[in-house]
């Protein structure tokens, strides 16, 4: 059963009308179709209403919402099931919040590497809710140092309410091995991808967020703090979350207008947790597009043109 944002309500109610309505029909034999396309019409509307006017913190609730495909939804979908996980950091453990593998992009190898939430409550415990410990990004590491030796080309999707905060992650090292992807992803010889498609927080989006393309799906978030966190420490409350979503700048649009992105992706019009296939569609789209600019630049111009890229973003005058 599809789940509805409290925004999204008014669709859920013309949707029940248009079921209700189909149902009268095959069972009184009567003949319902221009009631029918009445309301498909009024739904159309409302939805381009709806979505065309969403506030930073509706595009917040987007990201996170339990419809919406996570890592492995996109990989599977875009190399058609041929895909070969990898696992472990050959030093602590196989961290099941971070996925990556060898996958095929219509007869191309290409390494994807993400981060992965639950689709129920137990999964979303054995993924730790998409929050990577350090091991998780010391296999990103590995996997993206794999794809350099063989020149293969790196697509990463981030999903991530934050890096891992537990005592334990900070004991093996969390922050150094954040910025050990960070200082090694600069340097990287091979076309580097990164998509946020879903949330972008914190550290833990750029640890696997370096890349020659930095683009967003249309309802993320990027940001160093999500609104709950920004307003609990601004306020001592997270009752300020949307002005804090607002305060942020923190949504697809606002950070391709402040440079600190490549692209925005768009959704299908009431978004991708409505329209899977589309969505993927559109993606894997955008992936071949992109492979095909970068694989005409030389490395070591590719390198530079990255490092010069991330120097800019930030900048304030």
């Amino acid at each position: 059963m599809a789940t509805y944002l409290d925004f999204e309500v008014p669709l859920k109610e013309l949707e029940e009308q248009i079921q209700q309505t189909k149902e009268i029909g095959v069972n009184t034999d009567v003949d319902m179709s221009d009631k029918i396309k009445e309301l498909e019409t009024r739904l159309m509307e409302k939805t381009k209403e709806i979505f065309s006017n969403l506030t930073p913190w509706q595009r917040v609730q987007l990201s996170r919402h339990p419809d919406r495909p996570y890592t492995l939804a996109y990989i599977n979908a875009i190399t058609d099931g041929q895909f070969q996980e990898l696992h472990g950091d050959r030093s602590v453990k196989d961290d099941k919040a971070m996925v990556g593998g060898f996958g095929l992009l219509d007869g191309e190898t290409v390494m994807f590497i993400g981060q992965q939430k639950g689709i129920n409550t137990k999964m979303r415990q054995y993924r730790n809710f998409g929050m990577p410990n350090p091991e998780g990004y010391r296999k990103a590491l590995r996997l993206m140092r794999l794809a350099e030796k063989f020149n293969k080309p790196i697509v990463t999707f981030i999903d991530t309410p934050g890096a891992f905060p537990g005592l334990e992650a900070e004991e093996r090292g969390q922050g150094e091995a954040i910025a050990r992807n960070i200082y090694e992803m600069m340097r990287l010889k091979v076309p580097v991808i990164c998509i946020i498609i879903g949330e972008g927080a914190s550290g833990g989006a750029l640890g696997i967020g370096v890349g020659d393309k930095v683009v967003m799906l249309e309802n993320t978030w990027y940001s160093v703090i999500s609104p709950e966190s920004c307003s609990s420490i601004l306020w001592r409350s997270w009752d300020f979350k949307e002005r804090a979503a607002e305060a942020l700048k923190l949504t697809s649009d606002d950070m391709k207008k402040l440079g600190i992105v490549d692209g925005v992706i768009k959704e299908p019009t009431s978004g991708a947790h409505r329209h899977h296939e589309e969505t993927f569609k559109t993606v894997k789209k955008y992936i071949k597009k992109y492979l095909a600019e970068l694989k005409e630049i030389d490395p070591n111009t590719r390198i530079d043109n990255r490092i010069q890229a991330f120097e800019k973003r930030g900048v304030w005058k």
